[in-house]
């Protein structure tokens, strides 16, 4: 028995019925972001600030990168004393789309099944069942990310770079969009695991949160006073944008245009964090051990093309990648002893790459 039926002859193949003609030919997605969606993502753009501005006061560098970031495609990792709203903001984000959101207290006892999920046996099936985990979602919180056990840790960088959990030996695909908004407290260092290099190189952005001006820490206990609460309204809000604006919104991000100089821009600012670039920084080997990857310039990139589409935009400029080029190196490069000792912080050469590399 053949497995395949045999081919026409050329002659039956003439004898074969024509398609209709009013059938259209498929029509090729455009490869560059039109006018009208540079109009639909400032309206877009524009509803999830106006629902951050109902629950959180100040924080602007903070609401941008978790929209830039969502619009990027990425991950995001929050670091800040208690206190400081990360929680909020992370659930304001996730009310402000009609997709499912999951907080999950990360604590040393934290397993990777009560994370991704397990296997039981139905007695009444007599079989065994898959229950998936609180990290199937379109946004998850992982509150406190460094109390985790690198057990667990290990799950959450598998759910991050593949987009998909391993249950069981069997594979389940993650919920697209897929975002994971991360914290952590730099203040308490006991019981807490530090983040493998491999995990921190998956955020995106490590935005860094300071303490509200006066002004601005009244303004937040007007707001609350107001609310009548002090709890953050977990519903999802009725302006809130969909699943599908969300993917309209990271495909015109990758339709962004960007030219040669600005990625050798952003390839010059991770190779000068390594000690080469244009023009290497003196004595940089005495404060940094490790400098950024190439993921690193893959981000700066993405977030570039996100912020430049949100500004209403279709093409990338060095302001693009400037902004938020402290978020994307902060936790990538790794200082020396003598650089700690000297209070010498990860921002600092950061001002020093971007002060030292050519504008193109």
């Amino acid at each position: 028995m053949a497995l395949f039926p045999p081919r026409p002859s050329r002659q039956q193949a003439a004898d074969l019925p024509m398609p209709p003609a009013n059938i259209p030919a498929p029509v090729a997605a455009s490869a560059t972001v039109t006018r009208d969606d540079l109009a639909r993502v400032h309206d877009l753009a524009d509803r999830v600030r106006q629902h951050f501005a109902q629950g959180l006061v100040a924080q602007t560098k903070l609401r941008e990168s978790l929209i830039t970031t969502l619009v990027a495609g990425g991950h995001i990792l929050i670091e800040s004393v208690p206190g400081l709203a990360k929680t909020t903001a992370a659930q304001i984000l996730a009310t402000s789309v009609s997709g499912s959101f999951k907080r999950i207290q990360c604590t040393p006892d934290l397993m990777p099944s009560d994370l991704v999920g397990t296997q039981i046996f139905d007695f009444a099936t007599q079989k065994m069942s898959t229950q998936i985990g609180p990290i199937h979602a379109n946004f998850v919180l992982l509150d406190e990310i460094n109390r985790s056990s690198a057990k667990t840790q290990s799950a959450m960088l598998e759910a991050m770079a593949e987009g998909a959990t391993t249950i069981g030996g069997e594979r389940i695909a993650l919920p697209k969009p897929f975002m994971v908004i991360a914290t952590q407290n730099p203040i308490e260092e006991e019981g807490t695991y530090n983040l493998p290099e491999a995990q921190m190189d998956r955020f995106f952005m490590k935005t860094v949160m300071t303490y509200p001006a006066e002004a601005d820490e009244i303004s937040m206990l007007e707001l609350l006073t107001n609310r009548g609460t002090d709890q953050q309204a977990m519903s999802v809000s009725p302006t809130a944008i969909t699943i599908a604006d969300v993917e309209f919104l990271r495909a015109s991000a990758r339709k962004v245009h960007v030219s040669q100089p600005i990625m050798k821009y952003a390839v010059e600012l991770a190779q000068t964090s390594r000690g080469g670039g244009p023009r290497p920084i003196k004595g940089l080997s005495n404060l940094v051990r490790l400098g950024a990857s190439p993921r690193a310039s893959i981000a700066l990139v993405r977030i570039g093309q996100a912020n430049a589409l949100l500004a209403g935009r279709d093409y990338v400029i060095p302001e693009d990648i400037k902004t938020f080029a402290h978020e994307v190196f902060r936790h990538r490069i790794l200082l020396t002893f003598e650089a700690l000792a000297e209070n010498v912080n990860a921002d600092q050469v950061i001002d020093s790459m971007i002060e030292a590399v050519p504008v193109p």
